[in-house]
């Protein structure tokens, strides 16, 4: 049973890495035995996480990424099977998100983050997938949110990308299943992260999205681990097109109930 879960000898792109959750990802699946390829903007922001990666006997190769630039997707899979031969995992976790009312949302907003959660996610999953494809074998995670399944107010872009990102990994899933890749979307609930780390400054709000998830917590790292590694090990080897949701119960709709 425990070789199901077994990461060694894998290789594993995790976009998005130089903070929160994609560092998370990356820490688990070298945990479980995977060398990884890590990527941000800014490379200088890898050095320390590519330490603590080395620390746990893994190799990690930083490279840098802009997902809106095509020039960089393909740079990361040329320097990845340059560096390692092979590319077995993709966690295509690189996006962003902007608020604001709906009625104030410009034009460049849109552009900024569909580009980036939306197409990005698109072409890094296209140029890896080359790769998958001549070796029949792959896993492909798609990071999404609760608002893959929902819409939220003051985010509306991100949960049109989000959306997407949903159908889209429906779409490669049936198109890739034949040489044996998975494609599925990991969908975390409310974690605090660079992105929404000011909502955590308000009691009342904590309060009140804590009160609307069964399992009465936001999200910790560690809740995160044992999904991203399932996905991406053959434990999971016949899912596929499938949304995960770790999210404490919170996309049950549960509410407290009336005393």
């Amino acid at each position: 049973m425990q070789d199901l879960f077994d990461l060694s000898q894998r290789v594993a792109i995790v976009t998005g890495a130089s903070r929160g959750l994609g560092q998370y990802f990356g820490r688990a699946l070298a945990k479980a035995g995977a060398d990884l390829v890590i990527t941000s903007r800014d490379l200088s922001r890898l050095d320390e996480f590519r330490r603590e990666i080395e620390s746990l006997g893994r190799k990690a190769l930083p490279v840098q990424l802009d997902v809106r630039s095509q020039d960089d997707i393909e740079n990361m899979v040329r320097s990845a099977v340059n560096e390692y031969g092979r590319i077995d995992i993709l966690v295509n976790n690189a996006g962003l998100n902007i608020r604001n009312p709906s009625s104030e949302f410009t034009w460049e907003d849109w552009d900024t983050v569909l580009q980036t959660n939306l197409r990005g996610a698109f072409f890094c999953a296209q140029a890896v997938g080359r790769e998958m494809i001549k070796r029949n074998y792959g896993r492909i995670i798609n990071v999404g949110s609760c608002t893959c399944l929902f819409g939220m107010e003051g985010i509306a872009p991100y949960t049109a990308s989000r959306g997407g990102v949903l159908a889209v990994t429906r779409s490669l899933a049936a198109e890739w299943g034949k040489y044996g890749i998975t494609v599925n979307v990991l969908a975390p609930g409310w974690f605090k992260t660079a992105q929404n780390a000011v909502l955590y400054e308000n009691k009342q709000w904590l309060d009140y999205i804590t009160d609307r998830i069964p399992l009465k917590r936001p999200g910790q790292p560690h809740d995160l681990d044992g999904t991203v590694v399932f996905l991406a090990s053959d434990a999971s080897e016949y899912i596929t097109g499938q949304i995960i949701l770790v999210d404490g119960g919170f996309t049950t709709g549960a509410t407290r109930a009336m005393p």
